[in-house]
This record gives C-alpha cells, sequence and structure tokens, in this order.
C-alpha cells in the first residue's frame, strides 16, 4: 500500500468545496472540468480529500449511505494551530474550541457543511 485518500459523499459538491476553500484548501482537479462537477479533489498541504455528489453513483454502490455526515472524525495534524484556528473560527462551526489534550496534543474540532467531523491537531513544544 502506498497512500489513502478520503472519499466524501455530499450532496452539494458547490457548497462542499466552498467550506474547504474557506479553511485553506485547493481544487486541484473536478469531473467534469466545467459544468455540472459530480466529483473534486482538494488539498492543503499533504492532506488530500475527495469529493463526489451521492447522485454521481447511480445505483453503482447500493451499500453507501445517502445520508451526510457519518461516524468519521478526520483527524489532521498541522502546525502553527492557534493561529490557523484564528482564521477560521468564525467562518466554520466549532464544535470544540482550542484545548490541550492529556497526551500533549493541542486540538480543536469542526463540522463541515455535510456533517463530518474534522479535527486539527499540533504536538507544540
Amino acid at each position: 500500500m502506498e497512500s489513502v485518500t478520503a472519499n466524501f459523499f455530499v450532496n452539494d459538491l458547490n457548497k462542499t468545496i466552498d467550506f474547504y476553500k474557506k479553511i485553506g484548501f485547493n481544487v486541484v482537479m473536478t469531473v467534469p472540468d466545467e459544468g455540472d462537477i459530480t466529483w473534486a479533489m482538494m488539498t492543503c498541504g499533504n492532506v488530500t480529500f475527495m469529493f463526489q455528489t451521492f447522485q454521481s453513483l447511480g445505483n453503482e454502490l447500493p451499500s453507501i449511505s445517502r445520508q451526510g455526515g457519518g461516524s468519521l472524525l478526520f483527524y489532521i495534524k498541522t502546525s502553527e494551530i492557534r493561529n490557523f484556528f484564528e482564521q477560521i473560527k468564525d467562518k466554520v462551526k466549532v464544535v470544540k474550541g482550542l484545548e490541550k489534550t492529556f497526551y500533549g496534543a493541542t486540538e480543536f474540532s469542526i463540522e463541515d457543511n455535510n456533517g463530518f467531523l474534522l479535527t486539527f491537531a499540533e504536538d507544540e513544544k
């Protein structure tokens, strides 16, 4: 194995792209290139996420839930976490503010526009 990339299934891809741009992600590729986009790849540093509409699946993968959100939490290591938190805290839904954990990481959690949870963490010195 070489890598893993999360593929989020979403109802509104344009709103999802707008949300992730707010927290520093950039669009790398879309399908199709123009028009009614059904899939997008976005990156921020070394983190890559793919987003795909439920509608684009048709009946190919019926076991994928057609509901937003899920029982997943994406744990994203970052640097300068306090600056990043200040940059985005008023643009997103903060679920848990900055805190130092018992295992030494500084973390905060947000919810994206689809109900997915993202926790950002830094091992501050």
